[in-house]
Parts: C-alpha cells; structure tokens; sequence
C-alpha cells in the first residue's frame, strides 16, 4: 500500500504542470483499531429478526453507530413503512452487573460480549414484546409503553412468555417461576434439594453442544408444562480460578470432562402451578442425552428425542402428557457405522398429525415426511439441505436452505407431497440465510457476497423482495466505504485431498508488485461443524491482514460440514491426523506459487484451530515459519463429553485413540516458533489445557512464546483487546521475520 502511495507522490511532484494527470488517493490503510471501533465496518448488524404473530410487525435488535455491541430493540411497521425504537437499553437499563450464571448462559449462547437488550419475545396477541434487560424483565407495548414485570436482586434466567400470553415463567435460584402477565410469581418447583439440583435449566453439555438452551416447554394450550430436572452431582468438579486484573475469582464448575460421568437429566410434566407433576418415562438407562423436547400442536402428546450416549442413534419418543408414559415412534441411525448422528432443528410437527425430518440417511442432509407410519423423501441429491425455514401448511409447501456448488447456501422452495422439482428462490451470486413468521407467509432474507457486506430484507413466499431492511450499500456515509478501494476481492480454487477429494480454498491477496515473494497468514479452524470457505462478506479482519502485506488463506478439510457423510466422516476417532494433511497440502500449494515466500507461511488458529496449529507444528517441523495457537485444546480427555464423544468415542473404550489425538504427547517436537493465546477465565476450553502444554514446553527446554488475557473468557476480543491481541501477533511475526518484502 505505501509504495503505491510513494510511486504515486513521486509521479505527481515529477511530472511538469501541463502535463499534470489527476491522481486519485491511496486508500487508507486498515488498522486493527478500526477494525474493533465503533460503528462496526460491515455495516449495520441486525439480530434476531422477527415477524409479530398476526404479521404487522418485524421486529429486530439493532446495534448503536457508537456502540457497536449495545443492542436496542427495533420495529418496523410493515404496512406504514416505518421504524420505531421500541426499547432503549441504555434508557431503561439499570447497568448492573450480571450474575454468573446469566453470563455462563451468554457464554453458551455465543453472545457474551454483546450488551443491551440481547433477546426478546413477542407476546401471543401482537400487542407487545417481553424484554430481559439487566436481569429483570419488562413487557414493551407498541404504544411505546413498558411494564416492568420484575424487580429484585437475583437474575429472572430463561425467561417465556406462555404460548397465549397470560403467564410468564423464568428460572431463579435453581427453580421455576410461574405467574400470570402483571401479577406475582412464585416457584412451582420443589425446594431445599441442593445446589446440585436444578430445574428449568438446560445441562451444560446441552447449551455448549447440543444448542438446545431451553429448560421447560408450555404446552400449546397452556394447561400444562414440560419441566428439566437436572442432577449434576455425578458431574465432576472442575476448579475454575478466573484470574482477573484486579484480582482471582475461584469457580467450582460442574464440568464433565470425556470419559466421565454426565448429570442425570429427568422431565416432569405439571400443571402451571406445579401441581400433578408426573414423571416421563425415558427408559431404564439414565446415562442419555435430552436432546429435543416439542409438544403437538394441539397438546395430545409430547416428543422427546433421545440419543445415546455414543450419538449414533436418535429415539423420537411420544409421550402421554397424562401419564408420562413413552413409546418409541421412529428411531434415526448413524449413515454409517463409524458415524455419529448431527442433531439439528430442521424439522416440524404438523396439524395433521405427520412429521417433516431432517435425515443424513443417504449420505446428505434431507428432507423426508413421516405420515401414517410411511417415510417419503422430499428432497435429493448431492448438495445438502442445511436448514429449515418454514413451512405454509396451507399452501403444502415448506422453505429451506441448500448449498449451491458447495460455496454458497441458497433458498429454494418444495411441496410437501413431493410433486415438482425444488424452486430456487434467491440470487446465486450471494449467500443466504433466512427466517420465516409461524404460518409461513413472509419470509426475512439476508445476504452477502465477497463484495458486499450483510444485506436483509422481506420477502414473498416465493422471494420476491417486499422491502428492504437494511440494504447496507457500501457507499456514502457507510463506514467502510473509504477503504473499498483497497478491497481485496478473494479468489477460489480447489487442491486435491491424498484421496482425490477436492478440498476448496480461498485467497486474497496484497498489492504485490512482479518478481516479488510474499508471506501468507494461513487461517484455519479444521474441526468437524463450522465451514471457513464460502462467497460471503469476509469481513474486514480478514482485509486489515492483507492491508498489512500478507496472502490470507483459508482451506477447509475433510470433517467441515456441508459435503455430505463422507466428507466429515475421516475425522472419526482420528482427530489431529487426517485435517492435519490435508492443511499440509495446502501449505505444499502456496509453495508452488510463484509469489509466495515459501519460507514466510505462518499458520493461526482458535480454539479447534488452536489444537490444529499444535499438530500441525509437530507433524511437520520446519514446513511453516511460525505458529499461533489461540486457545488450544491439547488433550482431548480434559474437553467435555457431548462434543468429544462424538467425534472420538468414549476414552474409556478406546483410549489408544485419544494418545494419538493428544496434543500433548508430541509437545516437544515443536520446533518453530508457537505463540500461545489463552484468556484466563475460559470457561469452555479452560486454561489448564494451555497450563499443561506450558509445562510440558518448559520441561522439554522448548521455547515459545504467550500471551495471556486476564479476565477473558473463550473469546478474546472487544474494542481495546481486539487490537491488542492482532497487533500481538504480528509483533511476533515481525519478531521471527515473517514480514512482507522490503519495497
């Protein structure tokens, strides 16, 4: 960037005044600083977007220009065309600190660095939205009017308005808490049975992995309740310190590590004031996971799904609300028998008593149809559905999201009798995600592109757009708009896996002048779920990298999601090996290219990434200049059950594959430089992991560097911290000479 500058000045100041040509501007360089600063550089980032009930409203919470993770709760009248604040977290917040368990509960959810009003939901007339803010709860009307409905000391956890609006519950104190709209609550569960014991909560285990935060269920009528009893005193005890600058806080945490004991998850259903509790049956072996609870949308039964312990079986039970009695209605099976069963929230329950169900039974995620003991499928082929958007059952149609030539999700539109070939109804030029409101009949779409930062809209059934939300156009007043003509637009390509299988990358490159070698900062995750390549809004870290003189490569391994059985199913009981390689190819690629530093590639990752960059270095010593692992897992065993489990079995069965995985193990032949990122209250991947490679480096006379984050959690990151951690790292680069070629 500043030697295209210099050439441009010395261009100018030489050329004689007749002759003179204008010369535009160098764009600014992007720092880490504006990268973390206020108003955010994608633009405006909407959450939870949602339709009201009768379908007059789309309500979301919308960041501040100067406060970029304080949330406000938003309203646009769909037929005036017009916005409104609903609530002002600033305004109607007290400020107070949250208590631990709400921000363990943000932790789970992904969302602990966000402020304000961080959910909501729409009351069942249309009329208002109930709003936890600070740990208290408020009913917002749309004539601008709220109601506090609580007011104390404690934190009212996992609040719900009843499904018809007249009761609202929340946890307190390890209890449910029942009361009607603008009267008093009491807790309706038993007392006096320990810290151990819970109700109305989700398990650890189910918030960090199975994304199923809710702890009770109301029945569509509301006459009755599902309620989570947890026992967590079979879960051993992990002593978490959670230093601080100013100080440790110690935290005895329920934590069951690998290979150890969950806790004992049971379900009762009651009537709202806790009377008549009944217990489900869900069977003899208590050592299960509860890993979805629906009622029938006209309360005649309730479904419980349970996987076992080894996630390669899912029961569907359907359960009498009466007498808690449960029978097994469809069981769904791993693909494969060295597979696992990926839950998700792709299905529904329809009036007429039949199921639409998400299955990888034939080697890609699809949908079929349960009706009258027959399974029919609706969906086909080799690229996989990914979600569930809706469904109008009037209409016979549902909305769901596939990937198209595995880079992009799109929308497209089927019948439920599965007559006529799927309507695709988006751009293929962007990537999508989308909601619907309960019926089906409107449809909220965001986007993006490499080039195009977030957009939203309403839509049609059929796509049309109605109106758009926040179109974000990259120009104006817009925050990046002055740095998008330094833009670096990504390339794509693929490289061949040691078996053939395309693996897909993508690169984006500095202003690089010819003959020239430049470094690159080869990101990865490489664990089983997140997909890193896609044509979406990169966002601008990614761009304040290049900004600095470095290639920025992603590649994703065998064992991301989105191809399909086959393709995530290598990392079976094989963590740390086959995503090793296959990054390894990677690295082999950009030796090949003639304008990269084949000496200066340096590899970074988080959390899984953290792990792969540890194996990655002991692998093969000397292939990459330096490493920077943010986060690590380094023994499989001290990472919890549910995740673990799943991809590598219990360790008590097969311990020799978790020596194999361990990053442990073979600490000591790292040979080149590491730079260890770990915050010191990580509740998730908890600073012992980190601690243990420390000792094991130190013991080998290994050397290496850290950097410690008092007081942060899994996520390191903030307005401050942010800059700090990446101005961090390429300190250490610049330290080991892993830095662009002199101009």
């Amino acid at each position: 960037m500043r030697s295209c500058l210099i050439a441009a000045l010395t261009l100018f100041l030489a050329a004689p005044a007749a002759a003179e040509a204008p010369v535009s501007a160098a764009p600014p360089v992007l720092s880490f600083e504006r990268v973390y600063a206020s108003p955010g550089l994608d633009g405006p980032a909407p959450r939870q977007a949602r339709l009201s009930p009768d379908g007059r409203w789309l309500t979301l919470l919308r960041n501040r220009p100067d406060d970029r993770e304080r949330y406000d709760l938003w309203g646009y009248e769909i037929e005036a065309g017009q916005w409104r604040m609903l609530v002002d977290s600033e305004r109607l917040g007290s400020g107070r600190e949250l208590s631990e368990e709400e921000k363990m509960q943000r932790e789970r959810a992904r969302i602990g660095n966000l402020k304000g009003i961080i959910t909501y939901q729409w009351a069942a007339d249309g009329e208002g939205v109930l709003v936890p803010l600070d740990g208290d709860l408020f009913l917002a009307r749309l004539d601008g009017t709220v109601t506090r409905l609580t007011d104390s000391e404690g934190t009212e956890l996992n609040p719900q308005l009843s499904p018809q609006g007249r009761f609202v519950s929340f946890v307190r104190d390890r209890r449910l808490w029942v009361g009607p709209v603008g009267g008093a609550a009491r807790p309706i569960t038993p007392e006096g049975e320990g810290e151990a014991v819970r109700w109305g909560e989700a398990e650890f285990v189910a918030q960090e992995e199975m994304h199923r935060l809710e702890g009770y269920w109301w029945a569509p009528d509301e006459k009755r309740l599902v309620v989570q009893r947890t026992d967590e005193a079979p879960v051993g005890i992990v002593t978490r310190a959670a230093i601080g600058a100013k100080g440790t806080r110690v935290y005895d945490q329920r934590y069951p590590m690998a290979g150890t004991d969950n806790a004992v998850v049971e379900l009762y259903v009651m009537d709202p004031d806790g009377s008549r509790p009944v217990k489900v049956d869900l069977g003899p072996n208590v050592d299960i996971y509860v890993a979805r609870v629906d009622w029938a949308p006209d309360a005649s039964a309730i479904y419980v799904q349970r996987q076992d312990r080894a996630q390669s079986r899912i029961d569907m039970l359907k359960v009498d609300p009466a007498t808690g009695a449960a029978q097994i209605w469809f069981s769904e099976t791993a693909a494969r028998p060295d597979y696992w069963v990926n839950l998700s929230d792709n299905y529904r329950f329809l009036r007429d008593g039949s199921l639409l169900w998400w299955s990888e039974r034939d080697g890609f995620g699809h949908f079929y149809l349960l009706r009258d003991g027959r399974w029919q499928q609706l969906t086909r082929g080799a690229s996989p559905t990914t979600r569930l958007v809706g469904v109008d059952e009037a209409a016979g149609t549902f909305t769901y999201l596939a990937t198209h030539e595995v880079l992009t999700q799109q929308l497209y539109r089927a019948r439920l009798d599965g007559t006529g070939a799927p309507e695709l109804l988006s751009d293929p030029a962007f990537t999508h995600g989308a909601s619907m409101d309960g019926a089906g009949r409107m449809l909220y779409v965001t986007r993006s592109s490499p080039s195009q930062p977030p957009q939203s809209y309403l839509a049609a059934p059929d796509g049309t757009r109605v109106a758009w939300i926040e179109e974000n156009r990259v120009e104006g007043a817009h925050p990046y708009a002055p740095f998008l003509a330094g833009h670096a637009t990504p390339e794509f390509g693929t490289i061949a896996a040691e078996d053939g299988t395309p693996l897909h990358w993508m690169m984006l490159k500095p202003k690089m002048q010819p003959g020239k070698r430049y470094p690159v900062f080869f990101s990865h995750y490489g664990g089983p779920g997140p997909q890193m390549v896609t044509r979406g809004w990169g966002g601008a870290l990614a761009q304040a990298i290049v900004d600095k003189g470095y290639i920025y490569f992603v590649l994703d391994n065998r064992g991301s999601a989105n191809r399909g059985v086959d393709f995530e199913q290598p990392l079976y009981r094989a963590m740390g090996s086959v995503e090793v390689r296959d990054q390894k190819a990677g690295a082999t690629f950009l030796k090949s290219l003639p304008f990269v530093d084949p000496h200066k590639i340096a590899i970074y990752g988080w959390s899984y990434g953290g792990y792969l960059t540890l194996k990655m270095l002991e692998a093969d010593p000397g292939l990459y200049a330096a490493g920077i692992a943010g986060a690590p897992v380094t023994r499989w065993e001290l990472y919890d059950t549910h995740y673990t489990e799943r991809y590598m079995g219990d360790p008590r069965e097969v311990p020799e594959a978790y020596a194999r995985a361990s990053a442990i193990g073979e600490a000591s032949r790292i040979a080149d430089p590491l730079l260890l990122i770990h915050g010191m209250a990580d509740d998730n991947v908890v600073f012992e992991h980190s601690s243990e490679l420390i000792s094991v480096l130190q013991e080998a006379n290994r050397p290496f560097e850290m950097m410690l984050y008092p007081g942060y959690t899994h996520r390191v990151g903030g307005p401050m911290v942010g800059p700090h951690l990446w101005n961090s790292i390429f300190r250490f680069l610049a330290a080991h000479g892993v830095t662009p070629p002199a101009e």
